[in-house]
């Protein structure tokens, strides 16, 4: 089973990731990556591995006049997605083969998806397709782990606790790569004029067990305690959630809240 595969959520994770995960994690990014490209009137915009469409959302929510669609391959996400938001066309497909015909769009975004794709190339030639002549493209993906100190806390109590291979999907979130490689990727595919930046958000939980139980509830993560009852999953999830917090500078826990930076590699780019 590839880390596509996982990320085919059942059908109450999707709602529980966008009640407590967009609130304190995508909708921060989804502004920071609308804000540098700022799509115009009468542009037409496709939200790629939308989820549960907070970009789309976002942008419909500021306004935006045009065509608005986001496409995931999740169903279960985009169920939320469309019980959220009828402002926007929402499309279950695969990133590696878009269902849209050559030039229909002026902009592209793929907030912190591209990781996932098993074949990042030609996602990214799919996104260029789709695009108009100078269209846009948007896109975020986390940095390696390491620049993400609860995330590699987690994965490392994970780890000790559940065993090596219980880790693999958190840590595939986060791209082992530099900024570098992000941007030629993105030429590869076509792209001109591209841009890479480093940016870092201030990301918070109302405490370290809230991050972890949200982790391990409401992200494909969820299925490691499927075999457990509602007091062994707790007891895990705390035992879990203490080994994080232990693991943390205590500046990232003052008053018991979790205030953690998060790093993510933010793209620019343009048809050429």
């Amino acid at each position: 089973m590839t880390v596509h595969d996982h990320w085919q959520m059942d059908a109450s994770a999707p709602e529980l990731y966008e009640r407590y995960l967009v609130p304190a994690i995508t909708s921060v990014w989804a502004d920071d990556l609308l804000d540098r490209i700022e799509p115009a009137k009468g542009e037409s915009v496709l939200d790629v591995a939308c989820g549960t469409g907070v970009v789309a959302r976002r942008l419909a929510e500021r306004g935006h006049v045009g065509r608005l669609v986001g496409i995931d391959l999740n169903g279960a996400m985009l169920a939320v997605a469309r019980a959220k938001s009828s402002d926007v066309e929402w499309t279950e497909g695969s990133a590696l083969d878009l269902p849209f015909a050559t030039r229909s769009f002026d902009v592209v975004l793929c907030q912190l998806g591209l990781q996932f794709f098993p074949d990042r190339p030609q996602a990214l030639r799919e996104m260029a397709r789709v695009l108009r002549p100078s269209g846009r493209l948007g896109l975020s993906v986390y940095s390696a782990i390491e620049h993400t100190p609860a995330a590699n806390a987690f994965v490392q109590a994970l780890d000790g606790f559940l065993g090596p291979e219980s880790s693999r999907t958190k840590r595939a979130e986060h791209l082992t790569c530099n900024a570098d490689e992000v941007g030629n990727w993105v030429r590869q595919a076509g792209f001109d004029r591209v841009v890479v930046e480093t940016v870092t958000k201030e990301i918070g939980f109302p405490s370290a067990l809230d991050y972890v139980r949200f982790q391990l509830t409401a992200t494909p993560m969820a299925a490691l305690l499927t075999r457990e009852d509602d007091a062994g999953r707790e007891r895990t999830i705390t035992t879990i959630a203490d080994d994080v917090a232990a693991r943390l500078d205590p500046s990232m826990l003052a008053n018991g809240r979790l205030t953690f930076p998060q790093e993510s590699f933010v793209v620019v780019a343009s048809l050429r």
